[in-house]
């Protein structure tokens, strides 16, 4: 998966402006490669729990070829970094399989995975 430094900025700069709660949006994805981040709201409005809510029609682009991704922040130093934490392994809900990026927002690292069955599985990520 590639993710051009533009869309990382624009979703750390999200996750910035909704620290201290968790950010949350949707990578827009065309074969593999991130065409856009559509920020979302996280309707839980917590630091340790996101629950997405995004324009509906975001959902139906993948009906134009493109693939979704949930991703969400980590606004504070936490042992898991940017990896999923038990809660985002436990609520994966319709994202599972999907690819998933996870922002450490005190440390600036974003990394990706797909989770199914319980596990986390690293996807290869890409910045360029």
């Amino acid at each position: 998966m590639i993710v051009p430094q533009e869309i990382r900025d624009e979703i750390a700069a999200h996750a910035h402006a909704e620290a201290p709660n968790e950010a949350c949006g949707v990578v827009v994805l065309r074969d593999g490669r991130a065409e856009r981040y559509v920020r979302g709201r996280n309707r839980e409005a917590s630091p340790h729990r996101y629950r997405l809510e995004v324009d509906p029609e975001v959902w139906f682009l993948e009906d134009e070829g493109y693939e979704l991704a949930v991703c969400h922040s980590h606004p504070r130093e936490a042992p898991t970094g940017a990896r999923p934490s038990r809660t985002d392994i436990e609520n994966i809900g319709l994202w599972e399989g999907r690819p998933y990026l996870i922002l450490a927002l005190a440390r600036g690292e974003l990394a990706a995975f797909r989770i199914a069955g319980g596990r986390a599985e690293d996807l290869e990520l890409q910045i360029d």
